[in-house]
């Protein structure tokens, strides 16, 4: 390794992390959950029948979790119903 792919390193080492406000994993001062249904990703399946070039197809074009409202989590600790 040469002293300039040293150096292309040495500048990444200086990297700091832009904060996220809908980070799953950043720390909260508060407790809170995951939604059970979406698993956090804001939206569930939906699958629709399409026809494409032609064949019939099942796509999933998603929607809105109706749990949490697309909100990912619940502030404090919700147990599964």
């Amino acid at each position: 390794m040469s002293e300039d792919d040293e150096d292309e390193f040495a500048e990444d080492d200086n990297f700091e992390e832009e904060e996220d406000p809908d980070d799953l994993f950043a720390v909260t001062p508060e407790p809170r959950t995951v939604c059970h249904l979406c698993g956090g990703a804001s939206y569930i399946a939906a699958p629709t029948l399409a026809i494409i070039s032609g064949a019939s197809r099942t796509v999933d074009n998603g929607r809105e979790c109706p749990h949490c409202n697309g909100a990912r989590t619940f502030t404090g600790l919700v147990p599964p119903l």
